[in-house]
């Protein structure tokens, strides 16, 4: 049976992955700060531990090692958090905050990770996500856009350090999803259609969208996709948008 580490699990795209990987039969251990929050399943193992510390990044992986009896075949990062704010208006303490939940922790899982894949000489896949902030410039998205971006540069150099070892290295590069996180937001219809408006393809993500795209990134179907950054955008970064004189 293979085996997958999700992290960020009680996040939308998370649990949207996990039921899709589960129905695909895979054994997942699921990665939060806050077990309460996770839709387990019989057979998950649940691993509370704060992934955007070294320490927290190590207790997850020892313990899903532990249960597996190797390292996972498959790793999603999907832990982070989004910060939308003016440059002036971010302090320093959310500038820290956005930074460890989205570029500390991926540092921190992959070399939890990727070293005990070289040494056991089995290969597996190691997927993070980014932005399409990242991409091109968004107004009010600095500090996302910066800790997004180092992700991106990760995602290449980790994949020019293991594809050797059999690791393949990607990244998911979304725009607006509808999950929890984004609820409110779109809970307005002006606002949720001025957000689809911005859109090629006329609508937002949905989770099961980044779902769909991970699994797959995830599987040996992707086995030779290394070293990538897809965008899930609806056209966003790649199409001018027609503009209508009012």
């Amino acid at each position: 049976m293979q085996t997958c580490l999700i992290t960020g699990a009680s996040g939308g795209v998370a649990t949207a992955l996990a039921e899709r990987m589960r129905t695909c039969g895979w054994r997942l251990a699921l990665v939060t700060r806050d077990a309460a929050r996770v839709n387990e399943e019989p057979g998950d193992l649940v691993i509370e531990a704060d992934v955007a510390s070294e320490q927290g990044a190590e207790l997850a992986m020892e313990r899903a090692v532990h249960a597996f009896g190797a390292p996972p075949a498959a790793v999603a990062h999907c832990a982070g958090a989004v910060l939308v704010a003016p440059l002036a208006r971010t302090s320093e303490a959310q500038y820290r905050q956005c930074l460890a939940a989205n570029l500390d922790s991926a540092f921190f899982v992959a070399r939890a990770y990727a070293p005990r894949v070289q040494k056991a000489g089995q290969g597996g896949s190691l997927l993070f996500f980014s932005s399409v902030a990242a991409g091109i410039g968004v107004a009010n998205h600095a500090a996302i856009a910066l800790a997004k971006g180092g992700v991106e540069g990760l995602v290449r150099a980790l994949a020019a350090d293991f594809s050797a070892s059999g690791l393949r290295v990607n990244a998911i590069a979304p725009g607006l999803m509808h999950t929890p996180a984004t609820a409110k937001m779109l809970s307005a219809e002006a606002s949720a259609r001025a957000i689809r408006a911005q859109y090629p393809l006329g609508r937002h993500g949905e989770a099961e969208d980044a779902a769909a795209l991970g699994a797959f990134l995830l599987s040996e179907e992707a086995g030779w996709v290394t070293g990538q950054v897809i965008a899930l955008d609806g056209g966003f970064q790649a199409v001018r948008p027609l503009v209508r004189a009012g």
